[in-house]
């Protein structure tokens, strides 16, 4: 008989691999997916950057092809447009 091996938690590190297999994704996957923590996930998904998740029977899932427009949509960063003057966060 053989042991069966006891199952692992996704990590971050595979997580990017089982979005290539997986389209609905959890609240922390899709924060991850996309680069951002879930805080500053669910701000993106109130203020309408992120779509609204799907709800399957109990579960909130995302959809990764939502997810990729939405990120597409984002307004990219202009480095001409920096404020004048040394960053106050920046060490002296």
């Amino acid at each position: 008989m053989s042991e069966q091996q006891p199952k692992q938690q996704p990590t971050s590190v595979n997580w990017a691999l089982l979005s290539l297999f997986r389209r609905g994704l959890s609240r922390d996957q899709a924060a991850n997916y996309i680069g951002v923590g879930p805080t500053k996930f669910d701000k993106m998904v109130k203020d309408g950057r992120m779509p609204r998740p799907k709800r399957v029977d109990g579960r909130v899932v995302w959809d990764l092809r939502k997810l990729d427009a939405a990120f597409d949509a984002l307004e990219e960063d202009d480095p001409d447009d920096k404020p004048e003057g040394p960053n106050p966060w920046d060490a002296n």
